[in-house]
This record gives C-alpha cells, structure tokens and sequence, in this order.
C-alpha cells in the first residue's frame, strides 16, 4: 500500500457527500502498476466498522493528465495478500492455556526511506469473548521481520476449540494507526487457517508451525 487515507465521517445519510481532497505523487513506473481503491465503511466508534463495499480502478486506464468524475458501483469487498506470518500454536492442557508463537513475517518495504518500526498484536476471543491482547516489541520494518516472540492465552475446556487467533501487523510509530495486514487463523476459519489448529489439536505440547497470508 503506497498511500492510505480516511474521509470525514458523515452521519445519518443515506447518500452522503464527502467532500474530501487526496493528494499523491507517483513516478510513471508506479502509476502503470498501481491500483486506486475506494472503500465505503459504515463508521462504529465502539466496534470494527463494517466494509459496506468497494470500487477498484487501475491507474493505467485512466488519463491522469485530465480531470475526471468516476459513477461506479459498489462492488463485495475483496482482501489482498500483501505478505505472510510464521505462526507456531501448541497446546498446553494440563494448564488450560494455548501459546501463540510469533516467528517471522514477510512484507514489502516501506514506501518512504524513514526508518520505521513495526510491532504485532495478538487477538483471541472465544465464543465472542475477547481476551486481552498482546502486543511483540517493536521491530525494524524490513522485508523479512524476525520476531521470536511466545504469548500464552488462558482457554479452559470445552471452548477452547472454537477459538479465533488475529495476528495484526501494524507501524508501531505512526499515528493514527497504520493496518500492514491481518492473518486469521482458528477452526472455522479457511482450510489452511483448520488444518493448523487441527495439527496443534493432535500435536499435544508440542508446537506446530504454519505459514499464512497477511491480508488487508
């Protein structure tokens, strides 16, 4: 993602006007490949706004010399892979607890030259319960991210099982936060995110690591 921004919310409208002005600079070689991304969210101050939909047009197709007004439907929101984690899960019975390994994460560069930090946050609910989560130490953003780093999350019996882990990578100085991609993992989830719960489920004590995407 080379640039990222969010609009003045706008309350109780059915249809409403923004407004709002973005500006970027983009050499040639990056407008022939970039993508132009609208997302239209239904804003929830206590809670994760829900993505009423979309609009993606690429850059190349666009005469960017001109002035233009898009009409476009929303289109069901889409996630894109811009990396992928190492996660480790291991069982640990006897103390009713599940570890969350956080090994490596792969991701493309920053786009500007600043040195920048990044950090994970580890999420787990049960059953709608969310436990408190945990945050890794703060690393240098580079292509290949080393971690190393083990978090232990109190799951008692029977619902453990049916448990939600979100491995969050964000830029740990910018303000407001900065999304670098989520990974999911847990029994409902897709049939890679299954398979590695199920592995940590027979792998009793022992940890079993898998990689997964990072979306966003």
């Amino acid at each position: 993602m080379v640039h990222e921004w969010q609009s003045q919310v706008v309350k109780n409208c059915g249809r409403p006007a923004f407004g709002d002005k973005f500006v970027c600079s983009l050499r040639d070689t990056e407008v022939e490949k970039s993508t132009l991304k609208l997302e239209v969210q239904c804003f929830d101050k206590y809670s994760r706004n829900a993505v009423l939909g979309e609009v993606r047009v690429a850059l190349r197709d666009l005469k960017a010399s001109q002035s233009l007004v898009l009409c476009e439907e929303l289109q069901k929101s889409t996630k894109d892979v811009v990396g992928e984690v190492l996660v480790s899960l291991k069982c640990l019975p006897i103390s009713q607890r599940r570890e969350v390994g956080l090994l490596k994460a792969k991701t493309a560069p920053p786009c500007s030259t600043a040195n920048k930090n990044v950090h994970a946050r580890i999420d787990v609910s049960c059953r709608r319960h969310k436990q408190k989560p945990q945050k890794s130490r703060p690393r240098a953003h580079a292509p290949l991210i080393v971690f190393n780093e083990t978090f232990l999350f109190h799951m008692p019996e029977p619902s453990a099982w049916d448990c939600t882990v979100l491995v969050s990578t964000c830029e740990a100085d910018s303000d407001p936060r900065h999304l670098i991609g989520q990974a999911t993992l847990g029994n409902t989830r897709a049939s890679d995110a299954a398979d590695h719960w199920h592995l940590m489920r027979k792998s009793v004590q022992q940890p079993v690591a898998k990689r997964h995407p990072l979306l966003i």
